[in-house]
């Protein structure tokens, strides 16, 4: 039985890196390189947490004060816990439609990384099924303030669980 440790980094490029200096680098100052390189290779990975996606949405609030998104989006205001994934994937989508009516590269940009932590976050919870949760489409459409109010509650159920 095989036991993977996913929170290890992958240790050839640095043992291929390690190889390179000592052979090359045979001084004081190549044998730090190569132990701090074998350090890291056990160090843990880091990787996006909802705490991201919060100081994501910070700025992305910064951004859109000076600029009027017209847009109603589906919004899930009171989720019970027990469809927190199927809302969350219900915002995720939605957060494209922010980011097509803003038409703002750092509005888009910031939309973009935002959906990417999420999405990363969001992919530790594994392929959790969850039964009768709303649709995306029974949501009611709610502005820009009310979603991101809501998308709040929803990523706080995930930071209070983990």
């Amino acid at each position: 039985m095989r036991i993977s440790k996913p929170y290890l980094r992958s240790t050839s490029i640095q043992c291929y890196l390690c190889l390179l200096l000592n052979s090359h680098f045979l001084t004081e100052a190549g044998i730090h390189v190569f132990i701090f390189s074998c350090i890291s290779a056990g160090l843990p990975k880091t990787e996006a947490n909802w705490q991201d996606v919060i100081s994501d949405l910070k700025m992305f609030e910064t951004l859109i004060q000076s600029i009027h998104i017209d847009a109603t989006l589906y919004t899930e205001s009171d989720a019970h816990p027990n469809c927190k994934v199927t809302a969350m994937h219900c915002f995720l989508l939605e957060w494209h439609v922010i980011e097509e009516e803003a038409n703002n590269t750092a509005i888009s940009e910031t939309v973009h990384n935002l959906l990417m932590l999420a999405n990363k976050s969001l992919s530790s919870n594994g392929n959790i099924t969850e039964s009768g949760c709303k649709q995306c489409e029974e949501l009611e459409e709610k502005n820009v303030k009310e979603f991101l109010r809501s998308f709040v509650h929803i990523v706080q159920m995930f930071i209070n669980t983990s």
